[in-house]
């Protein structure tokens, strides 16, 4: 079974709404024992925290299931339990290869597989939810038919 971790700033938008398409995905696809899927911050300004509230209003415009959620900071044993690292952008890299030093061994950008998009901008600073799903959703499906 795969480790798969989501990884955005806060943990609150991104990364959480990555988790939880990922793990809709994976139901749809019948997929389920294939993967363990979570998703971290790389700061610590929203440890604790719940998802964020337009992008819960997101999800739940799309029909996406989601639970409990609590902000956690990605740690070292995060780090070792992963097969692969998916982060939303060049900053989270920064934060990422800073934390745990890494340098790109189990990084890999969400939009690896997925033609025409590099990063998914956080929706925290440009209040574009709707596009962010969106782009996540279609990085999920790519991550899923390449992981096959």
């Amino acid at each position: 079974m795969k480790t798969i971790i989501f990884v955005c700033h806060g943990n609150i938008c991104r990364s959480v709404a990555a988790e939880w398409i990922f793990k809709l995905l994976m139901q749809k696809y019948q997929m389920e024992d294939r993967f363990k899927v979570y998703s971290r911050a790389t700061s610590t300004e929203e440890i604790g925290k719940d998802i964020y509230p337009p992008m819960k209003l997101a999800l739940r415009e799309h029909n996406i299931p989601f639970g409990e959620h609590h902000a956690t900071r990605i740690s070292r044993s995060d780090y070792e339990k992963a097969d692969v690292i998916f982060y939303m952008d060049s900053n989270n890299l920064n934060y990422l290869n800073y934390l745990l030093d890494d340098y790109d061994k189990k990084f890999e950008i969400i939009s690896k597989y997925t033609q025409n998009l590099h990063y998914i901008d956080d929706p925290w600073y440009s209040g574009e939810y709707e596009i962010v799903i969106n782009e996540i959703w279609q990085c999920c499906e790519d991550i899923i038919k390449n992981l096959k």
